[in-house]
């Protein structure tokens, strides 16, 4: 049963100490119980310190270790906060104001978190779409038209894939779960290896006339071909995801970091119909402590000379988006 706080009171009562964010994280990374991830022996006791001992190996083990929150010197009460204020946000949150709310000394700790929670958005072993599926690309960023060979300059190129969730027969489509990826080109290699990645084979797959979808018609795949103006479901993503990043960030999304965005944009997305917005904080905990260590080196380019918008805005900085 999906284990959740209903309101900001019962978020602050039910994780008022590090002890209590400690025994939700266990709650979460083992529900059945704990699993050594050296030995993956299931025989443990808690230690000091929120420790576990392997029965099997005898290695300690922290619950935060090999997860987000690895070797972390903040409290864990901050970053519970931290994850019940972005996704309690109907629309996102930012860098400036995370710091604000957690009293953070600096600025760009409150921006790596918020990326590395993005990042934990994604869960690593989730199905693939299936059924009838509908993809397409787009480029976000630049303020010159590009040509139809997918290669316009000054511009992120991605390939966005929708599940049409409308009944056989139906003339109204559905908008099912989303995948969304940053890709380098639009040739059949790469575009095939993004529906091998995110597609169940057997799905019918939708799409326009591009030559690089071609090698779909011999694959395992259903290749349906139809006019620009069918493709309805991925355009209405686009037009959102476009809203959103210039609505939500003004534009101030960097290139090098626009997976980020697309990862927080597709956990948002398909989980638009969630009843209660603390189930939101639960899948992200839950995903937290299955999301590996991500390197402070990895997140590149926070700095203001390194500013490369990624929307239609072309202002040089950044305005707190995360």
């Amino acid at each position: 049963m999906d284990d959740y706080p209903r309101s900001l009171a019962e978020f602050r009562a039910r994780f008022a100490t590090d002890e209590a964010c400690l025994a939700y994280l266990v709650a979460c990374r083992w529900p059945g119980g704990f699993v050594c991830p050296a030995c993956g022996g299931t025989g443990g006791w808690l230690m000091a310190r929120g420790l576990f001992l392997c029965q099997a190996c005898r290695r300690q083990v922290s619950v935060t270790s090999g997860t987000i929150f690895h070797q972390t010197r903040l409290p864990l009460r901050q970053w519970f906060e931290a994850m019940w204020h972005l996704t309690q946000q109907k629309y996102g949150a930012n860098a400036l104001g995370l710091q604000r709310l957690l009293g953070l000394g600096s600025y760009h700790t409150a921006w790596r978190w918020l990326h590395r929670l993005r990042r934990a958005m994604v869960r690593p072993d989730r199905d693939r779409l299936s059924g009838q599926v509908e993809v397409d690309e787009t480029y976000l960023g630049g303020e010159r038209s590009g040509k139809r060979g997918r290669g316009a300059a000054n511009k992120a190129l991605i390939v966005v894939a929708v599940e049409d969730t409308a009944k056989p027969g139906g003339k109204q489509r559905g908008m099912g779960r989303v995948r969304l990826a940053r890709i380098p080109n639009a040739s059949a290699a790469t575009l095939e290896a993004f529906l091998r990645e995110n597609v169940a084979p057997g799905s019918r797959v939708r799409t326009d006339g591009w030559l690089g979808y071609a090698p779909l018609a011999e694959s395992d795949y259903v290749h349906e071909v139809v006019g620009s103006h069918e493709m309805v479901i991925t355009h209405r993503v686009v037009s959102l995801l476009k809203r959103w990043l210039m609505g939500t960030y003004q534009g101030a999304v960097q290139v090098q970091h626009l997976d980020y965005y697309l990862d927080e944009y597709t956990f948002r997305f398909n989980r638009r119909k969630a009843g209660h917005r603390g189930l939101l904080f639960y899948r992200l905990v839950q995903q937290a402590v299955a999301t590996a260590p991500i390197r402070g080196e990895c997140l590149r380019g926070d700095h203001a000379g390194e500013h490369q918008p990624t929307t239609a805005s072309s202002q040089p900085q950044d305005l707190g988006g995360g």
